[in-house]
């Protein structure tokens, strides 16, 4: 396959991703179709199931996608020794509300189908077994050893964990009522993210510190 075939078939693929995942936002797993994902793809039933053969590969497919991006941002934000804890949760925090403000209907479908069908929580499992216990603990590290030099409070990194990810997540799934209610102060989506960014490390820092 030359250079030009190979590029095009990554588009159509990524075209179909696409495609496939507005149909699942909408509709959820089980209302999804894949001849709706192709017409939206702008390709044929034939080739959406040539590249990805049924509607559970492309929803692996997608989720796989998302969950690694979301765990390398998480690894990045973490990974550098010399940054103090409070430089660590800045950039979590950060990091999260960016990915989430760019994906905002994905955690509200995440939980509907982990509800609706128990097995795709497998799959998500299988996406945080590694990172999960590494974040949690560098960050327990890191509060126990500030904790000993007077800093921070005792604190358990799971809690804090639960409490960044409440903080930064509600507000995007919960907009269209936010907006209705406070007359559209979410409309600047950019100057509301920084906002949030400030105020959820803030309120993260007056939790810890002593």
């Amino acid at each position: 396959m030359n250079q030009n075939n190979t590029s095009e078939s990554l588009n159509t693929e990524q075209k179909i991703i696409e495609a496939a995942e507005q149909e699942f936002l909408i509709k959820g797993f089980d209302g999804a179709r894949t001849t709706s994902i192709a017409a939206k793809a702008g390709v044929t039933h034939a080739m959406f199931h040539y590249y990805f053969r049924t509607k559970e590969k492309i929803f692996e497919k997608i989720i796989s996608q998302k969950l690694s991006l979301l765990t390398q941002l998480i690894i990045e934000s973490i990974s550098l020794e010399n940054l103090s804890l409070e430089e660590k949760l800045r950039r979590i925090i950060n990091s999260h509300i960016d990915f989430v403000s760019e994906n905002p209907e994905l955690p509200g479908f995440l939980v509907r189908e982990i509800f609706n069908n128990p097995d795709r929580f497998e799959i998500l499992k299988s996406k945080f077994e590694t990172v999960a216990p590494i974040l949690i603990q560098n960050l327990q590290k890191d509060l126990d050893k500030g904790h000993e030099e007077g800093k921070y409070k005792i604190t358990d990194a799971r809690l804090l964990l639960i409490d960044i990810i409440s903080l930064n997540i509600f507000p995007f799934m919960a907009a269209p009522l936010i907006n209705a209610i406070l007359k559209g102060y979410m409309t600047d989506k950019e100057n509301f993210k920084e906002l949030r960014k400030k105020e959820n490390f803030e309120t993260i820092m007056r939790k810890i510190k002593v």
